[in-house]
């Protein structure tokens, strides 16, 4: 196959087509930042503390009433937590609360693993019954669009999906442990004053994953030891108090989590605490302690359409309407990690006539964006998920949909996704599938492209994924019990 003409954009190989979180709302221009966000804070819950600690084993009652009563929201904006200040020794008794309004002594009141669900006002997830981790397959993402544009692209998270685990969940674990063990600081760290966060953050993945899957993970308590994380997958146990909280995640959650904390001094949001093991171009190492507008900064379009409705979009989010997205890019093999300087990087500099089209595969960062109801934090966490190119010959609109967008997108946005080494092969396998699906009746000649109904998703992807997992032989599919309790039907996602 003959190589396609460079694009006159193409990009530096270290510029990586997975994009850190630009959620989508159409903005119609990027106005002015407001003189000072100082002064805005996002929305306060604190009317779910006293629900939260009723449900909480661990809380304190008597002295979170005392404490709560003392609570005066003149004062609180004086009284805010120094930006690096642990939470565990701060002493100042006039800078004690969170940007939530929450002060530290609320905080210790309502002990560890308190009721998240309540206090966040998103409810735990349905217990995933019939889960079998030989056979589950993560759902087939194909976050396409037309018209394309880079602009905020998000719908409502679904609160069982947060997290997601299937049959590559030991190998994956122990890929990551070991690029940690290899690369330190450049997957994970964290700074001063990030304490909080990430043991929230901790705590709140631990409690999804045991309501999710409680075949597979429990938490249990003893005076002796705390909390003890029974993990039945790696069959081992974690004693919460003997490990940092990002380490925790980095034993037991195959994602990653960026988590960005609101600076008192200036109310925008700066990256103080990470493990990213799947970033492609960049490590925690080159973004830890930037503020959200450095960390976009090498996005197309950024500054100019986004940057204002981004920080406007961070200072505002409440902690009930997490959302979720898609970002992604096309690849050689399956690079989980590739910072810069990666021997893989060298695969994006030309197009090999030789390469084979099962080696090209859809890589996407399935991305989640929510803010912790303690700390005030945001965290955006993600999950890489590979697919080969050729499957979407049996996947209605999608070769029509993703030939379009390597058609007709903006230069600059194609070349910051680096497509160009494998479209020579690409191009002409998802013509030949264009011209299957439309004498297969799969799809209708002529059909205008558009961004699909079903996104991020595609018709019938319910029975393929379904399928590929086995049921219908035994058993019902969790799609079949929520269609029994009138939860939704194949196709399109209930938001």
């Amino acid at each position: 196959m003959s190589p396609l003409p460079a694009p006159s954009q193409h990009q530096s190989p270290s510029k990586s087509p997975t994009e850190p979180s630009t959620p989508e709302k159409k903005v119609p221009s990027n106005k002015p930042a407001p003189a000072d966000y100082k002064d805005i804070f996002p929305p306060w819950r604190r009317d779910a503390l006293w629900p939260a600690a009723r449900s909480s084993p661990l809380a304190q009652n008597g002295q979170l009433h005392a404490v709560m009563d003392g609570f005066v929201d003149i004062l609180f904006p004086d009284g805010l937590i120094p930006f690096t200040a642990d939470y565990r020794t701060s002493t100042s008794p006039s800078l004690t609360y969170t940007p939530m309004g929450i002060s530290l002594s609320e905080i210790a009141a309502l002990g560890d693993f308190p009721n998240y669900a309540e206090l966040s006002g998103v409810p735990l997830p349905k217990a995933y019954s019939n889960f079998n981790i030989e056979t589950a397959l993560p759902r087939p993402y194909r976050p396409f669009r037309w018209a394309y544009h880079q602009t905020m692209s998000l719908t409502k998270l679904e609160a069982d999906w947060w997290l997601e685990v299937d049959k590559s969940y030991v190998k994956r674990v122990t890929e990551r442990k070991e690029l940690f063990a290899k690369n330190g600081k450049q997957v994970l760290d964290y700074l001063p004053g990030s304490e909080l966060g990430c043991k929230e953050l901790m705590e709140m993945a631990l409690q999804f994953l045991c309501a999710r899957y409680p075949q597979y993970f429990s938490l249990t308590y003893s005076t002796e030891k705390g909390h003890v994380f029974h993990n039945r997958l790696l069959h081992n146990k974690t004693v919460i108090r003997d490990m940092h909280p990002l380490h925790v995640i980095l034993e037991n959650v195959p994602e990653d989590f960026a988590v960005m904390f609101r600076n008192p001094e200036d109310g925008h949001y700066y990256f103080r605490a990470g493990l990213l093991c799947s970033s492609l171009g960049w490590t925690v190492a080159t973004k830890l302690g930037l503020q959200l507008k450095e960390i976009h900064k090498p996005i197309p379009d950024y500054k100019e359409k986004m940057e204002f409705s981004m920080d406007r979009y961070f200072a505002k989010l409440p902690t009930d309407r997490p959302i979720q997205r898609g970002s992604w890019g096309l690849e050689v093999d399956q690079p989980l990690f590739m910072p810069p300087g990666d021997p893989h990087e060298a695969y994006r500099d030309h197009q090999e006539t030789d390469l084979d089209l099962s080696r090209i595969h859809l890589r996407v960062d399935w991305q989640t964006l929510r803010r912790l109801p303690l700390s005030g934090c945001i965290v955006f966490n993600f999950k890489a998920l590979f697919t080969p190119v050729e499957e979407f010959r049996e996947e209605p609109h999608i070769p029509h949909l993703l030939h379009h967008i390597l058609q007709h997108a903006k230069p600059s946005i194609m070349a910051y996704k680096n497509t160009w080494h494998v479209e020579h092969l690409v191009r002409p396998f998802l013509e030949s599938a264009k011209e299957y699906q439309e004498r297969e009746g799969m799809v209708e000649e002529g059909w205008d492209v558009a961004t699909l109904e079903e996104t991020p998703f595609f018709r019938g992807w319910r029975a393929r994924w379904e399928g590929g997992q086995g049921f219908g032989e035994g058993g019902l599919s969790e799609c079949e019990v929520e269609v029994r309790e009138g939860k939704g039907v194949d196709g399109v996602m209930m938001r």
